[in-house]
């Protein structure tokens, strides 16, 4: 299955009744601990406006809501949004593509996405935008499938991933298919390290990450600068990267280098 828009839509309008339930079954339980961590190192303080992409059925917005911080949660599936609308109703859920946030430049004072980025069909420019809407200062959380990196644990995890997940998914699950499409969009995933650089070329600074689950899961967080020198230096380079180049009396336009949306399984 390809990463279009309307394709990943579809597929998690078919599985957003069961969502949470399979998220709990196939994560061996482990999703509320990732959860836990996820809104830790956000850590959102009331009065704080905070953007979940990929909200999926709000249960992690819900979440950070509970520090008394403004939560807005985007997802491309209405029928997740339907499910999160229905569970949470203190919260404000919109209709949205990451790579085409529905926002206003320095809007947030955070932005989190949780098991969503390798969903999107383009994550560079998903993480441009998350950039764009943040706060000079703001936080970026991503909390992600990622690669172990001891050998005897990648083995077993992805052992786990081709045979125990589609016999559960099966068992468990309306829509088995959707869970061979999680498989896939894991084991093509990048590593840690990857993940990392692109968080820095799309302008974030003090970007880090520490594994949860011995790798794989991994935490991803980092910083839009505050500097007005540097924040006019990485416009600069983004604009310098889509400037049509003259060639030959007619001019070719520049595209980001990686052309590779959003919910979780």
């Amino acid at each position: 299955m390809d990463k279009e828009p309307d394709e990943v839509a579809d597929m998690f309008d078919g599985v957003a009744r069961r969502y949470d339930f399979m998220n709990n079954l196939l994560s061996g339980g482990n999703a509320p601990l990732w959860r836990f961590a996820t809104v830790k190192a956000i850590d959102p303080q009331p009065g704080e406006r905070v953007l979940d992409i990929a909200a999926g059925t709000g249960t992690s917005a819900a979440s950070i809501a509970r520090s008394g911080a403004t939560v807005v949660g985007v997802d491309i599936s209405d029928g997740m949004l339907e499910e999160a609308r229905r569970k949470h109703r203190d919260v404000e859920f919109v209709l949205g593509d990451a790579e085409k946030l529905p926002f206003h430049a320095d809007e947030f004072d955070a932005v989190t996405i949780s098991f969503g980025l390798r969903n999107v069909n383009q994550p560079k420019i998903a993480l441009s935008e998350m950039y764009r809407v943040l706060k000079p200062g703001g936080r970026i959380v991503i909390c992600e499938f990622s690669r172990p990196p001891r050998a005897i644990t990648r083995a077993g995890y992805f052992a786990y991933l081709k045979y125990v997940m589609p016999t559960l998914a099966n068992a468990a699950s309306s829509n088995p298919e959707a869970y061979s499409y999680l498989e896939e969009t894991i084991k093509n995933w990048p590593d840690q390290g990857t993940l990392s650089q692109w968080l820095r070329a799309a302008g974030f600074t003090r970007v880090a990450y520490r594994n949860l689950t011995a790798g794989v899961v991994a935490l991803h967080r980092g910083r839009k600068p505050i500097d007005a020198s540097v924040l006019a230096s990485v416009a600069k380079r983004k604009d310098a990267m889509t400037r049509p180049i003259p060639v030959q009396g007619t001019t070719v336009q520049r595209t980001p280098a990686h052309r590779t949306s959003t919910s979780k399984p």
